[in-house]
């Protein structure tokens, strides 16, 4: 046995040294690489750490256990290295809002065997991914209850979602301003909910996930869309209700442009990009045209009812692609009424009127920011932008008057005491020039009662006028701090609410359709919460 491993091991990688006269040395051997020779007295332990130690390319085989580590092999990785792997693998299926079963795909084994260069590297199961999700939540959990145990005041929104199985959820995002006057934002659930929502049933929604938090008592305002059912409940609850402003900007252009001379001009632009978007040919030759004209290829989009902006994006792009697209319908047979020039100026027109709504918009539905403030001074822009000239056609006067009218009306049903005190709370617009001046002082009297019960030893006598007033409020100490907390923190919109709805997507898929409500509610918070590491 022993005479036939060293034969192996001679076979090939070491040879007997010769004699002069011919005859074989058996006590020398040389290696058949590097022509080295060796002592042999019926050991192997030499020649395979010679093998190992400078060839190791080809002692694989012949002694796998006594090869050395070398650039292209590593030893397999240790509990400690497994368990963070097994950890970020979690973390990254949450976050990123992948399946469960992509940890048994072979290729995703195959790539992880390359990145550990252990060939014998195995995956985790999914009831491993599954706790460490699990565990994970409640690590994350922990930190935002601390959070919320640390500050004074919370704002909420909330939007109810309807998923792919025809299940109705609750989303509820908390608001809130650090001790270190950071602005943050995070999901507390999107719970699914049984009930029909009237206002009693969504008022309860809002009181049970403030209970669960435990933050009763620290809800200052909840911001729900402008529904019956919602303004409603918001009746019910203890906490001040915050309609949607963005969404009454929006119902304002909807309602404009269907008191405006648009609106032709804007069925002629659907029916043109509805020609290009349902046929892939037609789509063809328009990027061809483009090309030709050394235009960016780009596609038409059609404007969506529920989808904000969606046609100033349509007209935008067609007034830039308006030569590619006449020339590709010069070249086709179709039934289409084209937009004549007259129109083709009122499509100008409409984007100089939309632009500035969009920014608005846009501004109103930020969450890493102040935006409750902004809203009467970007409703104060808008009515400046909306101002009649001389130089406008009839059909842009009336819609920059049914414009102001509407927005005037809709601004009504608003909380717009809140709105006041929040503009002058903030530094930026402290001088209140977006409130009517009848009412300013108003404004600094309730904000001079608010802070005068928070902090009693300040007073402010009749006597002082607007001026002395207003500079002794915009010198606040640390205890009226509160207040700005209080009010900045409510968000104009409930825009971060509705990105949960987004991840909800992502997650119940058609695929996943069946997931159960808990743990959709776990990996869209989870989601939430990893957005930012």
């Amino acid at each position: 046995m022993e005479k036939q491993e060293q034969d192996g091991l001679l076979d090939g990688e070491f040879k007997y040294k010769k004699n002069i006269d011919g005859t074989i040395n058996k006590p020398v051997v040389i290696c058949t690489h590097c022509s080295k020779e060796f002592q042999f007295h019926r050991s192997n332990s030499t020649l395979k750490y010679h093998l190992n130690a400078k060839h190791a390319f080809v002692g694989a085989a012949a002694s796998p256990g006594l090869r050395q580590t070398t650039l292209s092999e590593r030893r397999p990785l240790g509990k400690s290295s497994l368990d963070k792997l097994t950890d970020n693998i979690a973390k990254w299926i949450a976050k990123d809002c992948r399946p469960l079963s992509i940890v048994e795909d072979k290729g995703f084994a195959d790539v992880l065997k390359v990145a550990c260069q252990d060939a014998s590297y195995k995956p985790p199961a999914k009831s491993t991914i599954t706790i460490r999700i699990h565990e994970l939540y409640e690590t994350e959990k922990k930190k935002k209850e601390e959070a919320l145990v640390h500050t004074e005041c919370v704002a909420l929104t909330g939007d109810h979602w309807t998923s792919l199985s025809n299940d109705n959820y609750l989303g509820v995002t908390a608001h809130l301003i650090t001790e270190a006057w950071g602005l943050t934002s995070f999901a507390l659930t999107i719970m699914k909910t049984e009930e029909r929502h009237f206002a009693e049933a969504c008022a309860e929604q809002f009181q049970t996930v403030a209970r669960r938090w435990r933050i009763e008592e620290k809800v200052r305002t909840v911001g729900t869309d402008s529904a019956r059912n919602m303004i409603a409940a918001a009746r019910i609850i203890p906490f001040n209700h915050m309609p949607y402003t963005a969404h009454i900007l929006q119902r304002c252009i909807t309602v404009s442009l269907a008191d405006s001379g648009f609106v032709t001009a804007l069925a002629k632009c659907r029916k043109i990009v509805g020609h290009f978007k349902h046929s892939p040919a037609n789509t063809a030759e328009l990027n061809a045209e483009q090309v030709s004209l050394g235009r960016k290829q780009e596609p038409l989009p059609q404007d969506v009812p529920t989808r904000w902006n969606s046609t100033l994006e349509m007209v935008k792009r067609l007034i830039r692609n308006q030569t590619a697209v006449t020339a590709t319908l010069d070249k086709q047979k179709h039934k289409l009424v084209l937009l004549t020039p007259p129109e083709w100026d009122k499509l100008q027109r409409l984007e100089t009127l939309l632009e500035p709504c969009r920014y608005v918009t846009e501004l109103l539905g930020g969450e890493a920011y102040v935006s409750c403030s902004v809203v009467l001074p970007a409703f104060c822009h808008l009515r400046r932008v909306m101002e009649v000239t001389d130089e406008d056609p009839a059909y842009v006067v009336r819609f920059k008057e049914k414009f102001k009218e509407d927005l005037a009306s809709r601004q009504e049903h608003t909380n717009y005491a809140w709105l006041q005190i929040a503009t002058a709370l903030d530094p930026r617009f402290k001088d209140l020039r977006s409130v009517p001046k009848t009412d300013r002082e108003a404004v600094w009297t309730t904000l001079a009662g608010m802070l005068h019960e928070d902090s009693p030893r300040r007073s402010h006598t009749a006597e002082e006028g607007p001026a002395k007033k207003r500079l002794s409020l915009l010198q606040m100490d640390s205890q009226d701090e509160y207040q700005r907390r209080r009010y900045l923190a409510t968000p104009a919109s409930t825009v971060p609410c509705e990105r949960l709805f987004s991840v909800a997507g992502h997650i119940v898929n058609k695929k996943r359709s069946a997931l159960h409500s808990e743990n959709v509610d776990k990996l869209v918070c989870l989601s939430n919460w990893l957005k930012d590491e």
